[in-house]
């Protein structure tokens, strides 16, 4: 049989260091999408192109990309290979066709390129790129508004395994488990992947990487505040395929921080301080007060001392033609209401937000609910009349933090969320005032 294919040379550590994913491996190919990447073929001796042309296949799923065709009238072929920009991220399997015979050359992977001018995760400003791609250390910001306290978290995307564990991630969506052919082509889409990692995170619905628990015990796992970082979690749940317990908001946005940085999409975590969970969705956070005899009646609102979720960087094609609402996105893997028939939040734009656009998706009103709720209390009267005795306009959704570029300094974004606020407001309806929104 003929055989064209002598030996390749995947030039893994120069393509890597180009592609910037050498702190990855490099030893495996790891490419990013709409940027060139170089491979050489020696083959068995010359062919002719004119009768037997040579092609390069991808094939990623179900999906296959014909990338390149060539000639070659000498025994070494030199090609240079550019995934297009809107490529499906993931594991491709590369195969050389020549006449009827089919070769396996290598199984690469293709990431988001936020270095790339065409990709929709595009990071125009280098440092930004370092801080919110490529930086393993952060801080993430925890307490109360009027004392906010730091804790270093080790992101570790570019430990070993890291790879596997976020395709093993995105493979765990239940939309693979319905459509794989689906799902993997939808992986072109930074909105798509942010909404199946902000889902498979936690673990109500999917059995995902996290188990919350806000109350205790937490004797048949890890304290939430014991966590440091996110491999340990990761590494867990891909080995032992069980949730791992237990996570609370800082653990869930710290682990969803680092599979979007390992995957390509910028990504930085953000601290709400007085973060509201509006329930009901009417954008108050309701209190009620039970008259002198009178039964008192349960609310599901309530305010946080603080809550932590990521910003996903990437453009909004779906929202809007003229850019308007590219950019930072919330995500939010925590579980606290479904999106969809399942427990993520977002891509959220942190521009809608700041302009109240409440008719966006995904999951707008609610997380503009958590940065600007008010606060109401009521007091209940005997024959079921509802009497508002106060309204707290300030308080919810103050001093939105998060790490600062190339710095441990906190930096303060809560005028990208909310314009400066309105005052306090009384209501003169009833002489008693009551304040908790708790």
């Amino acid at each position: 049989k003929y055989k064209t294919l002598n030996e390749v040379d995947l030039h893994s550590k120069t393509n890597n260091t180009e592609h910037h994913t050498s702190e990855i491996s490099e030893e495996q190919l790891i490419v990013r999408r709409g940027q060139p990447f170089t491979l050489t073929l020696k083959l068995t001796q010359p062919f002719n192109p004119d009768l037997h042309p040579l092609t390069i296949i991808a094939v990623t799923g179900q999906s296959l990309i014909k990338l390149f065709n060539s000639s070659s009238l000498t025994g070494v072929l030199i090609l240079t290979i550019t995934p297009p920009a809107v490529s499906p991220i993931g594991e491709y399997e590369l195969s050389v066709k020549h006449r009827e015979e089919e070769t396996s050359l290598a199984t690469l992977v293709v990431l988001f390129n936020p270095w790339c001018p065409d990709d929709s995760v595009f990071l125009p400003d280098e440092k930004e790129r370092q801080e919110y791609v490529m930086n393993e250390q952060g801080t993430i910001y925890r307490g109360s508004h009027n004392y906010i306290s730091s804790m270093s978290w080790d992101f570790g995307q570019f430990e070993d395994g890291m790879v596997k564990i976020c395709l093993a991630i995105l493979d765990f969506n239940c939309k693979h488990f319905d459509d794989p052919a689906e799902d993997v082509s939808a992986r072109c889409d930074p909105i798509y992947v942010g909404r199946v990692v902000s889902a498979v995170v936690n673990s109500p619905d999917d059995h995902g990487v996290l188990e919350g628990c806000w109350g205790g015990p937490y004797d048949d796992g890890v304290l939430p505040s014991h966590w440091s970082g996110s491999h340990t979690i990761l590494y867990r749940w891909f080995t032992e395929c069980y949730p791992v317990k237990y996570g609370q908001c800082w653990v869930f946005a710290g682990v969803m921080c680092s599979v979007m940085r390992l995957l390509g999409i910028p990504c930085r975590v953000v601290t709400n301080f007085m973060s509201a969970h509006d329930s009901d969705m009417n954008l108050t956070i309701d209190v009620y007060h039970a008259d002198y005899g009178v039964e008192g009646r349960e609310t599901m609102d309530s305010v946080w001392n603080f809550h932590v979720w990521v910003e996903g960087w990437m453009r909004r094609p779906d929202l809007a033609d003229d850019g308007k609402y590219d950019g930072w996105q919330v995500l939010d893997p925590t579980p606290q209401e479904m999106s969809d028939g399942l427990y993520c939040c977002g891509p959220a734009p942190v521009k809608a937000i700041l302009n109240g656009d409440t008719h966006l998706k995904y999951d707008v009103p609610f997380v503009f609910a958590e940065v600007n709720a008010d606060c109401v209390d009521w007091l209940v009267k005997a024959d079921g009349s509802e009497v508002k005795m106060s309204s707290d306009t300030k308080r919810v959704g103050q001093n939105i933090s998060t790490k600062a570029v190339g710095s441990n300094e906190r930096l303060d974004i809560t005028h990208t969320y909310k314009h400066k606020e309105g005052g306090f407001t009384w209501s003169t309806d009833h002489t008693h005032h009551h304040f908790s929104c708790f």
